[in-house]
């Protein structure tokens, strides 16, 4: 198969990651083939419906079914006319925040008797280092003129498709310079810089991305935590930090009850895996992920240094993705703050505007409401956890109306511009990285 003249596109693995992979090369104009094994989702997805809410995603992927360039199957046959065929499953992570490579391995093995001659494998979903050459080598058995290149992916939820259409920058992992060279350009559409490196170094290269920034995360806590007891205000601190050019304005300066979504955290353990294979040369990944782990008690610490008992106590949680602009639920630290608090004998209900609650199990207890109103009503404190933009904009005067209390913990601060708006009404306003007098 002639690589350069060849443009229909295969997408393995439709999560977020294979669906917005799919839509954005349907978008540039290429004939697309989705492939799932998941038989309710194929025929979902055939009527424009994807398994999680990324914004415009349904409209991007219901716009190319309708120009007939994008289509999906559960036939692994359908790669044989495929030069490029892209693994994009999220990989799993457990509970441990440890890789489960388990579905990739079996994607492997379930679609290598099916590629055609010549055509390259790339992979975006996160592989632990090592893992690519082993894919590479497996896949050379079923057919030694198949290629594989590791491309991790770099996407934001919430602006994901954006993201994968204006990377600035792609990493190309490839052990053969005539494969990278060959994904280079299926990629030039994109004016992106190519970063080419072995597959190795392209595994590293997204580890080192992620720990770097788990690391920056845990750091803005740890001083937040400080400042909070010495009178400080780490907003203001964070401002003076982002102004030193060694820094920047981007950094991950915003304090909270820590990283979830197991993206980061994964990396994380990669490395403290990999570092225990060398003699603990590098501990510091391990002591960061398990720093990470403890955040989930902070909104019951400062729950309790204001309410006392939280035995009985109503308190309303706001925001349950672990971030906004997405659906998933999945290893969201919200969950687990609303498990301690439930632990702790509160009664807790929560609003999230676009939770996908039939995805995970519900902790007991946990009131699951329709709207934000309804979920503070009654409550002595209420949480924000997740930054929606549409909390910026509630009826505060209806909150706190609803409210048995006037306790409002804006986990992010990002509710800080509207402080002062907010004491007026009444609220008695908590944040992490500035000390509350009572």
């Amino acid at each position: 198969m002639d690589r350069e003249t060849q443009s229909q596109i295969a997408v393995v693995g439709l999560w977020h990651l294979g669906c917005v992979i799919t839509a954005s090369w349907a978008k540039l104009g290429k004939t697309v083939i989705g492939v799932d094994f998941d038989r309710d989702n194929i025929q979902n997805l055939s009527q424009g419906k994807p398994p999680i809410y990324e914004p415009e995603l349904q409209e991007t992927i219901q716009a190319n079914l309708d120009r007939g360039n994008l289509s999906f199957s559960e036939d692994c046959a359908q790669l044989k006319d495929c030069s490029f065929v892209f693994i994009a499953y999220d990989t799993p992570v457990r509970e441990d925040d440890s890789s489960d490579i388990s579905l990739l391995v079996q994607t492997i093995e379930t679609i290598g008797s099916y590629l055609a001659d010549n055509s390259i494998v790339i992979i975006s979903a996160q592989l632990p280092v090592g893992t690519a050459r082993k894919f590479r080598q497996r896949l050379q058995e079923f057919n030694p003129t198949v290629e594989l290149v590791y491309s991790p992916e770099n996407l934001r939820l919430g602006e994901a498709i954006y993201c994968y259409l204006n990377p600035g920058h792609v990493v190309i992992g490839a052990d053969d310079e005539v494969a990278g060279k060959a994904v280079a350009n299926l990629f030039s559409p994109m004016q992106a810089d190519c970063l080419f490196m072995n597959l190795p170094s392209a595994e590293m290269a997204k580890h080192g991305i992620n720990s770097f920034l788990a690391a920056s995360i845990t750091l803005a806590n740890q001083w937040a935590d400080l400042c909070s007891q010495v009178g400080a205000d780490f907003s203001q601190v964070a401002a003076a930090m982002k102004r030193d050019p060694r820094i920047g304005k981007r950094a991950y300066l915003s304090p909270g009850i820590g990283f979830s979504g197991g993206t980061i955290g994964r990396d994380l353990q990669v490395l403290e895996s990999t570092n225990q294979q060398f003699d603990n040369i590098s501990p510091i990944f391990g002591e960061i992920w398990r720093y990470n782990r403890s955040r989930v008690g902070v909104v019951r610490r400062v729950a309790r240094e204001v309410l006392g008992s939280l035995e009985g106590k109503a308190i309303a949680l706001l925001g349950m993705t672990y971030k906004p602009g997405t659906s998933t639920l999945r290893r969201s630290l919200p969950l687990e703050v609303a498990t301690d608090l439930i632990a702790q004998g509160a009664t807790v209900k929560a609003y999230d505007p676009k939770a996908d609650w039939s995805e995970v199990e519900v902790p007991k207890k946990l009131q699951s409401c329709p709207d934000a109103i309804t979920a503070v009503e009654g409550a002595k404190m209420t949480v924000v956890l997740t930054e929606w933009p549409e909390f910026k904009t509630l009826d505060f005067q209806a909150v706190i109306a609803a409210m048995s209390g006037n306790f409002l913990f804006d986990t992010k601060s990002f509710l800080l511009p509207q402080f002062e708006q907010l004491e007026a009404l009444g609220f008695k306003i908590l944040s992490i990285g500035r000390s509350f007098s009572g």
